[in-house]
C-alpha cells in the first residue's frame, strides 16, 4: 500500500507533466491562432513579408506540437485522448504546412478551399487539448 506522501509525490509529478504538456500545446495553439492574423494580413495585400511570417509561424506551431507529441508518448501515453489528439494536431499541422507551401497563383483557389477549413479544425483541436489536459481521467 502506498503512503500519503508517496501519493502526493506521484500526483505532483503527474500535475507537473500535465502543466508542461499544456504549456507546449498551448504555445502551438497560440501560433496556430496567429496564423489566421498573419494570413489575413497578406490575403488583404498588406505586404509579401507576411507570407514569410505566416510560414515561420507554421514551423513554430509544428515544433511545439512535435515536442508535445514526444512528451505525451513518453509520459502521458495512458491518456488516449491527449495521445490521439496531439498526434493528430502534429500530423495535420504538417499537412497544412505542405498544402500552404503548394499554394501558388495557378492552384491558389483549389488548395485554399482545403487549407483554410483545415486551419479552422486545427484551431479547434489545439484549443481543446490544453483544456482536456487539465481534466483528470
Amino acid at each position: 500500500m502506498t503512503s500519503t506522501s508517496e501519493r502526493r509525490h506521484v500526483t505532483s509529478g503527474s500535475s507537473r507533466v500535465h502543466s508542461i504538456y499544456s504549456a507546449l500545446i498551448g504555445v502551438s495553439a497560440f501560433a496556430i491562432l496567429l496564423q489566421g492574423v498573419w494570413a489575413g494580413l497578406f490575403i488583404g495585400h498588406q505586404g509579401e513579408g507576411w507570407v514569410e511570417v505566416h510560414a515561420v509561424g507554421g514551423e513554430v506551431a509544428i515544433a511545439f506540437a512535435a515536442v508535445a507529441s514526444i512528451l505525451v508518448i513518453w509520459k502521458l501515453r495512458s491518456r488516449r485522448d491527449l495521445l490521439v489528439g496531439t498526434l493528430l494536431v502534429t500530423l495535420l499541422l504538417v499537412v497544412e504546412a505542405y498544402l500552404g507551401g503548394l499554394i501558388v497563383d495557378e492552384h491558389k483557389d483549389a488548395l485554399t478551399v482545403v487549407h483554410i477549413p483545415l486551419a479552422m479544425a486545427l484551431i479547434s483541436l489545439a484549443v481543446w487539448l490544453p483544456l482536456r489536459a487539465n481534466r483528470r481521467p
